[in-house]
């Protein structure tokens, strides 16, 4: 199965604020929707209860918790203590990859086994964010694709839809 990080970084490799995202781009919620679809999607418990507490419908929802009596409030979601188990919980869907989508300690985590990293880079900076994706390591990694968009009326940054693919 492969591993598979799926995030949208500043240019400062910014991901967040005060639990939040930093900004709204409606293009890049639809690459996370149609990328991420019926495949299982890991995250930490705060990147869960940032969207709302809700399952992402259509995908098999993983969050990770080191509080045992975490209630995710909804059977569709496996609540599993490490990144080891819910990669273990993922393999069991039978899918072909899995997808970690955050918070930076999760991503932090599951960057030395990750296989592709799919980046939605928006080109600014973001100053006050308080979590962070760690910086791509070129000599680790390579950028496969690419696809740029500039703002418009629905985006208020640059962006850029990126592949990476482990060396």
């Amino acid at each position: 199965m492969m591993i598979s990080l799926i995030v949208a970084a500043g240019l400062a490799d910014e991901i967040g604020m005060s639990n939040d995202l930093l900004w709204h781009l409606p293009n890049d919620m639809k690459f996370f929707k149609n990328t991420t679809w019926g495949m299982p999607v890991v995250m930490g418990r705060k990147t869960y209860a940032s969207i709302a507490g809700e399952p992402l419908p259509g995908r098999f929802n993983i969050v990770i918790s080191r509080q045992p009596q975490f209630d995710p409030g909804s059977e569709k979601v496996w609540v599993v203590p490490s990144l080891d188990a819910a990669l273990a919980k993922a393999a069991e869907t039978h899918c072909k990859e899995v997808f970690i989508a955050g918070g930076g300690e999760i991503y932090a985590q599951a960057m030395p086994i990750a296989d592709r990293i799919y980046l939605t880079r928006v080109h600014e900076v973001f100053p006050g964010a308080d979590v962070f994706f760690q910086e791509i390591d070129i000599r680790s990694w390579k950028l496969v694709s690419g696809l740029d968009f500039k703002k418009d009326e629905k985006h208020l940054h640059d962006f850029s839809f990126q592949v990476w693919e482990r060396i």
